[in-house]
């Protein structure tokens, strides 16, 4: 563990530093291009390095990654078969079990959208809250000092 990262890497013949600014640099420039935006690699992208040193960062990063990733995908899907002898008939009998369920899940995906969306909401309000107090606390304690240095002289 070091001052200046999360992590050293220590290995004789291994230019760490070198390895570690590409990877700094990657991450940067595809965070610069929007390629983390996506909500299927936000999961794995919220413990990026670069997010890590920075929490104000990180926590807007990872509510707006909890926003686009939190809506269960109720839509249908094309259903595939590698198996090539039966895969007519396979394809077959799933879209049919597919069909019967259907109800079913679109019934639970539904409900289960709702929550979450609800709970994302509740998430975010918080913040803005905690976020909008904070600053509140923060200009009290710059105007009790600039107070306690007025009565100082």
């Amino acid at each position: 563990m070091t001052a200046e990262g999360i992590f050293q890497i220590d290995t004789p013949g291994v230019d760490a530093a070198r390895i570690v600014r590409e990877v700094q640099e990657s991450v940067e420039k595809k965070l610069q291009d929007g390629v983390y935006d996506d909500a299927r690699i936000a999961r794995s992208e919220r413990l990026n390095l670069n997010n890590l040193r920075n929490q104000e960062q990180f926590l807007g990063f990872y509510l707006r990654c909890l926003r686009d990733a939190v809506f269960v995908n109720i839509s249908d899907f094309e259903i595939h078969e590698r198996r090539k002898g039966l895969a007519p008939l396979l394809v077959a009998f799933k879209k049919t079990i597919w069909n019967v369920l259907k109800f079913y899940t679109y019934r639970l995906w539904s409900q289960q959208n709702e929550v979450n969306g609800l709970l994302v909401t509740a998430i975010e309000t918080l913040d803005e809250k905690y976020t909008a107090k904070l600053g509140e606390l923060e200009s009290q304690v710059t105007e009790l000092k600039a107070e306690i240095e007025r009565l100082k002289t």
